[in-house]
């Protein structure tokens, strides 16, 4: 078979990239053709997505795509779930979204659990518990802008809302959907009496598909625009964790993923849901994957802190690329402060430097000051995450695990993922990088023809990207740190 080409718009919560992908010879290639910074940003008090700014940018890459000349058989667009846009016919923005971290989650639970016990809804959907799942957004529409529904045909998640714009066709894609806490993954099907029962009614929800569906040609005005002619539009899993795990490169059993980006997401694929009260007790998740399969999982802190921090520093001069920051980190004192990233003062954007400080000097700790001290605090803080969540997810699964495979832009982080396999005592295998352009990419050579089955993809993802392999070291030094890790108060 001849050379394919797809484009994947891959949006993250830091940047968004459009990648040119060529299958060719049972191997695939990547190209970055255009990157551009998140488009998060203030209004008011408030924390929003400026989704139409980043509309021009996928277009920006698209006409990249057409002035080289290829081909391109398919374009789907991936992206962070929850969040979503408000949509009229060819209206594309009633409303400025709202972004996952606005403070107005900050009641949700009391809000939400006053109408619907936890429990129950836990039992329908499988949904770890998180202020901002679109659940609780929704209720937030219903009791602050009810207006929303009257103007509104649906709401679209946000890959879902891009992919609505290059094809005209208002879809959700079931990876995507079930990140919502408020679909049913039995069903397969939206959660019809939790919608009734936070005042959404059913006309604003759209139709799911499964993913790797496609949707229809590229809108005829956006091929002239772009320049891009005869390309499908597809939705892979939208969900950019599910297009993620569909690249993981493993084989046989015992092996859990870690997504590690802004978040990190620990897991297993399971070929059903698992909704019983033991992932409920220890908060984790079913989300859907690649033909049927769930997502078993939680959602933890990732690179977040980190990123907060380059943040900081950059607004008072000292500019640093994580390279830099990682190399610093890497001479610092090892486990010689220790912070509780799950901590609720760690989930708000801004003096995060300043958080790391005061969390260690309220636990009777040294002070971390220079960045380097700070970086490796968070990076071990967070490996110890993985140690602890690690056990949950063998516990919550009944599996036993020894390998993870590490996938993501964290994966570039050598000293976060030696981190990781010493505080988890397991092997660690990072890559690809790039993994959730890969699933994107992959997912459409599936759904258009060009590979046949997630066995073949993986085997193309084996056979393209190198896997690097750390082992553990110093168990008897993480087992002392691990301890005085779960000494910490969550928050004092």
């Amino acid at each position: 078979m001849a050379a394919t080409h797809y484009l994947a718009c891959d949006l993250g919560a830091e940047s968004g990239r459009v990648m040119l992908g060529t299958l060719d010879g049972g191997r695939l290639t990547l190209q970055e053709l255009h990157r551009f910074p998140s488009a998060a940003m203030k209004i008011g008090d408030t924390l929003r997505w400026d989704v139409l700014r980043v509309f021009e940018e996928l277009k920006a890459g698209m006409r990249e795509a057409a002035r080289l000349g290829v081909p391109v058989a398919g374009i789907s667009t991936d992206s962070w779930g929850v969040d979503y846009v408000w949509v009229r016919d060819g209206e594309p923005l009633l409303a400025v979204p709202f972004h996952y971290r606005d403070a107005r989650g900050d009641d949700a639970f009391d809000r939400v659990f006053a109408k619907v016990p936890a429990d129950d809804i836990f039992a329908r959907t499988g949904i770890q518990f998180m202020p901002f799942n679109t659940l609780f957004q929704l209720d937030d529409d219903a009791r602050r802008r009810p207006w929303v529904f009257g103007v509104s045909d649906r709401f679209l998640n946000i890959a879902d809302y891009f992919n609505w714009l290059m094809s005209g066709v208002a879809r959700a894609e079931e990876s995507l959907a079930s990140t919502t806490q408020i679909y049913d993954p039995a069903a397969r099907q939206w959660a019809w009496d939790l919608a009734e029962k936070i005042g959404v009614p059913r006309e604003v929800f759209p139709s799911i598909v499964p993913s790797g569906s496609r949707l229809g040609p590229l809108v005829s005005t956006l091929a002239e625009e772009t320049g891009l002619a005869g390309v499908d539009v597809l939705a892979t899993c939208s969900h950019d964790t599910g297009a993620a795990v569909a690249a993981v490169p493993a084989e046989g059993s015992g092996w859990a993923y870690l997504s590690s980006g802004t978040w990190s997401l620990l897991g297993v694929e399971l070929p059903a849901p698992k909704i019983d009260a033991t992932s409920r007790a220890l908060n984790f998740t079913n989300e859907g994957g690649y033909g049927g399969t769930t997502r078993f999982l939680k959602n933890i802190v990732g690179l977040w802190i980190v990123q907060e921090c380059r943040r900081a520093w950059a607004a008072e001069g000292r500019v640093f690329n994580y390279e830099e920051l990682t190399s610093m980190a890497a001479s610092a004192e090892p486990l010689r402060s220790l912070i509780s990233p799950l901590a609720p003062r760690f989930g708000k954007p801004g003096g995060m430097p300043e958080k790391v400080r005061d969390f260690c000097a309220a636990t009777g700790q040294p002070v971390p000051e220079s960045p380097g001290q700070i970086v490796r605090c968070a990076l071990e803080s967070i490996a110890l995450v993985y140690r602890k969540t690690l056990a949950e997810l063998e516990r919550a699964a009944g599996v036993a695990i020894d390998r993870i495979h590490i996938v993501g832009g964290g994966c570039r982080n050598a000293l976060l993922n030696q981190c990781a396999a010493d505080a988890t005592g397991r092997t660690i295998l990072a890559g690809p990088v790039e993994a959730t352009a890969t699933g994107n990419v992959l997912i459409q050579a599936l759904a258009l023809g060009h590979l046949d089955s997630l066995d073949s993809l993986r085997q193309v993802v084996r056979s393209s990207f190198e896997v690097t392999t750390y082992e553990p070291r110093d168990r008897e030094v993480w087992d002392e740190a691990f301890g005085r890790f779960e000494a910490l108060p969550e928050d004092p």
